[in-house]
């Protein structure tokens, strides 16, 4: 038997360093090692597979030494929590269920039985054996002991609580002003509160936190101590512990880390090593407020016994650490045809003609994501165990898409970490990948694609022009002004800030929001804007112009997004806690672009005089880098803005920063003198054979020199540009795209999904999804699937409309 293993040796591979190993998942399917069938790794590449696919990757590269890894997962009695102990999460949207997590570790305990397998006829060598080849022992105990590939991904990735260290820390100065804090009985130096107390670590001083969203904490003393003396460092007095402390640092406005704080706090006679916890830790503050938010019990349904559902289309997606916002986009894109038949549908084709890295391959990643949702497979009920209480809520497995959050955020600066992002701005960047990976062929975002129509009136002359633009969404203003309960919101605020200024909450059932109908954000969306500053081709002159968006096109599925996130008047991020009236059918016959219409004169054809370049303010830059934006986003404000100042480069970044390019380094436009020779036909049909038109391809061959390649990237980055052209229209005057990836059809749709978001802005909180199948509302909210009975379709923040 040995023998026979001795002979396949040069086919094995001794683990080094930075060697993935996929010892996690199988590369084309859900099987994990605790699977009924275990998990095999090859031995050659690291790559594992269930064994419905081993054979493939044996057929495909001939490598038949694998190990099989078999974990046998088994209940640990262990004293029962109590009710507080089972509902305290112990992270934001950080686990597995509704976005929170506890510690099970100590729930179970893990039996591994491990072998060689030599394909194809599955030849079993059981571990451990000494007698086996010394290459084979170095193998076998380089995959056991190596971290998996997606646990260096995690790793790499997450930064929930890492905190740098101050910069103040190493040669910190502390007043020898004698004060010597007691253990217990502290209050703060300004008023009478005796919780949320923080000391300074430069004179001892203890004063109260901030002060919350919602009223409760303190009343800003420690923080307005700081701005007068200017004694960054401060610590949070009840978190105090042998293992650490809350510290926060005002010159850099974050937690941070002090390496010395032991000393530090000894000098105002704190023992930390005989410290107790008292107090909430930030961390627990925060899930605290989050989960007080009102819309959270609702948007999630909570105090409702959900029906579960289970089988094809009701598959369950683990939360892999604020993965939720990818979880509720992805759910909802496997309910469309076009990605349906464009991945799972094609699996064996796809993975049959796949590269040797199909964990790298997004084709392949896609097909096995929508597969895993759709089949069945992973959504089966999850028998109670042997002791568990048979009247437990049912529950599934459901899949955790690691190869797929790696691979979709792979190099990307926020979606590469384990941070809460914004939903919208995901959905954009998947179908940025998704439409770089469908080059040549169909691709499934086009279902989305539509087509606007800007009017742009020259108020003087009286003439005008027509353009149209290209994008995956309509992005609608939600105009706070047209609520229809004024009124009762005012009584609302009012009495909520008497209940703050006792210390008091209000009951989440009392609250009240502005009520503002979604007629009025479409007519917030078409309202006429005016432009100052306006070149008319007419007058050879700036004046001032009228520019009016209507749709040009109608796609099979219109995704609106609801622009709650905005800019308050601190220049900190929020949201609007509105309710809006989504209706179940909509018919935006009204808003739809005729283009050129008969009696209207175009304006002619003319570019405004070369303008002296913008010279780039770095101060104003920075001061928008400083806010947390990207820079090379942040220059670009700066540059299109020309130097006007902060605010104006602001809204700027808040227009554009959910755009792909927005991190891309800025390009300037050449002058025209300056553009390519006219390119070769044979570049163009090549530019045309990747799904461009004629006139993209000319314009980014131009613009890159004649270079194929880099002509296919300068369109992606500049396809706003590309597509604002002036509109071709037909003898009876409706708008023509000449584009064929944009479909058109009734401007009538109804509701199938929407997406909604819990919490006060997009680094915190939690998202889950509901779509309509089979005529019923089904809530995803991440590995739990159930019928919805009480739908919050007044508080989503993506919908999503199937035309009629």
């Amino acid at each position: 038997m040995v023998e026979v293993l001795s002979a396949f040796v040069d086919k094995i591979s001794i683990p080094q360093g930075g060697d993935k190993i996929y010892k996690d998942e199988c590369t084309y399917s859900f099987e994990n090692p605790e699977s009924e069938n275990g998990l095999y790794v090859c031995m050659k590449t690291f790559l594992g597979f269930g064994k419905a696919h081993v054979l493939r990757h044996y057929n495909q590269t001939g490598n038949p030494v694998y190990l099989h890894l078999k974990t046998i997962k088994k209940k640990v009695n262990k004293a029962p929590e109590t009710e507080e102990e089972k509902a305290k999460p112990t992270r934001l949207a950080i686990g597995v269920e509704g976005g929170f997590t506890g510690d099970d570790s100590n729930q179970y305990e893990y039996e591994e039985n491990n072998s060689i397998v030599l394909l194809p006829d599955f030849l079993t060598f059981s571990l451990p054996d000494a007698s086996l080849p010394e290459k084979v022992q170095l193998a076998v105990a380089g995959i056991l002991s190596a971290e998996s590939a997606s646990r260096m991904e995690q790793v790499a990735a997450w930064d929930g609580e890492k905190r740098f260290i101050s910069k103040h820390a190493e040669n910190f100065k502390q007043l020898d002003n004698g004060v010597k804090i007691p253990p217990t009985g502290w209050k703060c130096a300004k008023c009478d509160l005796t919780q949320n107390l923080w000391v300074n670590l430069t004179d001892g001083t203890i004063l109260c936190g901030r002060r919350y969203f919602d009223g409760s904490g303190g009343n800003n003393h420690a923080v307005e101590y700081f701005k007068e003396k200017g004694y960054p460092l401060a610590v949070k007095l009840g978190t105090i512990t042998p293992n650490g402390a809350d510290v926060f640092s005002y010159d850099e406005d974050d937690m941070v880390e002090d390496p010395k704080l032991a000393e530090h706090l000894s000098h105002f006679g704190i023992n930390m090593m005989s410290m107790e916890k008292t107090d909430k830790t930030m961390t627990e503050l925060e899930i605290d407020a989050n989960m007080k938010i009102s819309e959270w019990d609702v948007i999630q349904e909570a105090g409702k016994k959900l029906t579960p559902m289970f089988g094809s289309g009701y598959t369950g997606m683990r939360n892999l650490g604020n993965s939720c916002y990818m979880n509720s986009v992805m759910q909802v894109i496997f309910m469309i045809p076009d990605f349906i038949d464009r991945y799972p549908k094609n699996m064996e084709t796809i993975f049959s003609e796949c590269s040797n890295d199909p964990a790298s391959d997004f084709t392949v990643q896609m097909a096995k994501l929508g597969h895993g949702l759709l089949s069945g497979d992973y959504s089966k009920e999850t028998l109670p165990e042997e002791g568990e209480d048979e009247t437990k809520e049912k529950s599934q497995v459901g899949i955790a898409p690691r190869m797929f959050k790696s691979l979709i955020g792979r190099g990307h600066p926020e979606f590469s970490t384990n941070r809460q992002q914004d939903a919208q701005e995901f959905l954009l960047h998947f179908m940025n990948i998704v439409e770089r990976n469908t080059r040549g062929s169909s691709n499934p975002c086009d279902c989305f694609k539509v087509q606007l129509e800007d009017r742009i009136e020259c108020l003087q002359s009286q003439q005008v022009r027509y353009t149209t633009r290209s994008d995956y969404m309509l992005s609608v203003p939600i105009p706070i002004e047209a609520a229809t309960n004024i009124d009762e919101f005012a009584a609302y605020e009012k009495k909520k800030k008497e209940l703050e200024a006792n210390k008091e909450s209000i009951d989440p059932k009392e609250v009240v929001r502005l009520q503002i109908p979604f007629t009025a954000c479409l007519e917030k969306l078409t309202q006429p804007e005016i432009i100052d500053d306006f070149y008319s081709s007419a007058l050879k002159a700036r004046s001032t112009a009228k520019k009016i968006t209507k749709l040009a096109t109608f796609p099979d599925y219109l995704m609106l997004h609801l622009r709650k996130f905005t800019l308050g008047d601190d220049w900190v991020p929020k949201k609007l806690d509105v309710s809006v009236d989504m209706p179940d059918d909509l018919d935006l016959t009204s808003i739809r672009g005729k283009g050129l219409q008969p009696g209207e004169v175009e304006l002619p054809e003319g570019d405004a005089p070369a303008e002296p370049e913008v010279v780039i303010d770095e101060a104003m830059v920075m001061q928008l880098v400083s806010m947390g934006f990207d820079y090379e986003g942040c220059k670009k404000a700066v540059y299109h803005t020309k130097n006007q100042g902060t605010e104006a480069a602001m809204n700027w970044v808040l227009e554009h920063m959910a755009e792909p390019d927005f991190t891309t380094p800025l390009e300037l436009a050449k002058k025209k003198d300056e553009s390519g020779a006219n390119p070769s036909d044979e570049n163009i049909v090549m530019i045309q054979s990747m799904g461009f038109t004629q006139q993209q391809a000319v314009k980014a061959l131009k613009a890159t020199s004649n270079n194929v390649e880099r002509a296919a990237d300068w369109i992606f980055s500049h396809l706003d540009e590309l597509n604002s052209e002036p509109m071709e229209t037909s003898e009876a005057g409706a708008s023509s795209s000449g584009d064929p990836q944009v479909r058109d059809g009734s401007a009538k749709y109804k509701l199938v999904a929407f997406i909604s978001h819990m919490g006060t802005s997009t680094s915190c909180g939690h998202y889950v999804c509901h779509i309509k199948k089979d005529g019923r509302w089904v809530l995803y909210n991440d590995n739990k699937v159930a019928l919805s009975e009480n739908l919050p379709r007044d508080l989503g923040y993506l919908y999503m409309y199937q035309r009629l």
